[in-house]
């Protein structure tokens, strides 16, 4: 592969794995419906953040560490999984609760610490990565075409969030939302839950 193809390949990866539905993705789009568009981009930045640094982790090496360090991963995984059922708690909360959600502003700081949070308690970010990351590199790559590779996919990452954000963040849309406010919560709080308890089974069974 020359260099352009070996760039495309990798974003083409990285593409589908970071676009597709998930956590991070559910959340912020959710949040864009929910809170508005400012506070989902500033969610959106976060998560950029948190699946920059699983980016720069595996670049340099140390997502091959991680897969064997065995303790490690673990801790990771439980730690996600336990993030992801209190993320499932919030949303059921407001799903199935018996009195109207009250919604308490929540600063800009708070809201990007939540997103870095989201992604850094997510091991599986990092495999992802070097998944992507192996599609176009080999052997011969140097260092500057890692480096590029991985800030191509760091912009794309971004990129994705913040679509995510302005796309759910319309007025249409969010009034879409608030009108089946319950159905949206609840169903993306057993996604939370599904998600979070294959986590920590995924932690247990190593």
């Amino acid at each position: 592969m020359n260099g352009i193809e070996s760039y495309l390949a990798i974003l083409l990866g990285f593409i589908v794995v970071t676009s597709s539905p998930g956590p991070a993705n559910v959340a912020v789009a959710t949040i864009a419906m929910g809170s508005g568009r400012k506070q989902a981009l500033v969610f959106a930045l976060g998560l950029a953040v948190g699946l920059s640094f699983w980016g720069i982790v595996a670049a340099t090496g140390l997502g091959a560490v991680l897969e064997q360090a065995g303790q490690f991963l673990i801790a990771l995984k439980l730690i996600g999984g336990a993030y992801l059922l209190w993320l499932a708690f919030q949303s059921a909360r407001t799903a199935f609760g018996t009195q109207k959600a009250v919604v308490r502003p929540i600063s800009g700081r708070r809201w990007f610490i939540r997103g870095v949070l989201l992604n850094l308690s997510n091991p599986k970010s990092v495999l992802a990565w070097m998944a992507a990351l192996s599609m176009g590199l080999g052997s011969q790559s140097t260092s500057g075409e890692l480096i590029i590779a991985t800030l191509l996919c760091m912009a794309f990452g971004f990129a994705n969030f913040l679509c995510y954000a302005l796309a759910f963040s319309f007025p249409s849309i969010a009034t879409f939302y608030r009108r089946i406010r319950r159905w949206i919560d609840g169903a993306v709080a057993g996604f939370f839950l599904i998600m979070g308890l294959g986590l920590i089974r995924s932690a247990m069974s190593r």
